[in-house]
C-alpha cells in the first residue's frame, strides 16, 4: 500500500512541475511561435502525467477499500484539470503567425488557466490534508 501511495504522490510532484514549466514557458517566452511549439511538445506530456495520476490514484482508492471526500473530490479535479488543458490547446492552435492580437490575449489566458490548474492541485491537496 506504501509503495501505491509514493508512487501517487511522486506522480503528483512531476504534474505540478509540468504546469510550473509550462506557466513559465508562457511568462518568459516573448516569441509567440516557439512558444507554440513548446507547449505543442509538453500537452502529451501533460495528459500522460494527469492519466497516471489518475491511474495511481485509483490504485490506492482500491487498496483503501472505501469511498471518501477527499477521492471524491480527486476524481472531478483531475477531470477539470484534463478539460481545461484541452480548451487552452484548442485556443491556441488556431492563433496564426500574422494574429498579433489573438497571440497577446493567449498570453493572458494561458497565465490564467495555467494559475488556475496549479490552484485546484494545491487545494486538493490541502483539502485532502484536511479530511
Amino acid at each position: 500500500m506504501q509503495d501505491a501511495i509514493s508512487t501517487h504522490i511522486y506522480a503528483i510532484y512531476i504534474f505540478l512541475a509540468i504546469m510550473l514549466f509550462n506557466l513559465y514557458s508562457v511568462v518568459s517566452k516573448k516569441d509567440f511561435m516557439s512558444l507554440a511549439k513548446r507547449l505543442k511538445f509538453m500537452t502529451p506530456i501533460y495528459h500522460l502525467s494527469n492519466a497516471i495520476v489518475i491511474y495511481t490514484g485509483t490504485i490506492v482508492a482500491f487498496y483503501a477499500q472505501h469511498f471518501s471526500f477527499t477521492i471524491a473530490l480527486m476524481i472531478p479535479a483531475s477531470i477539470f484539470l484534463l478539460v481545461i488543458e484541452i480548451k487552452r490547446y484548442k485556443k491556441q492552435r488556431v492563433i496564426k503567425v500574422a494574429d498579433t492580437q489573438l497571440q497577446e490575449d493567449f498570453y493572458i489566458y494561458a497565465k490564467k488557466i495555467y494559475l488556475i490548474e496549479i490552484s485546484v492541485l494545491v487545494l486538493v491537496y490541502v483539502v485532502s490534508k484536511v479530511f
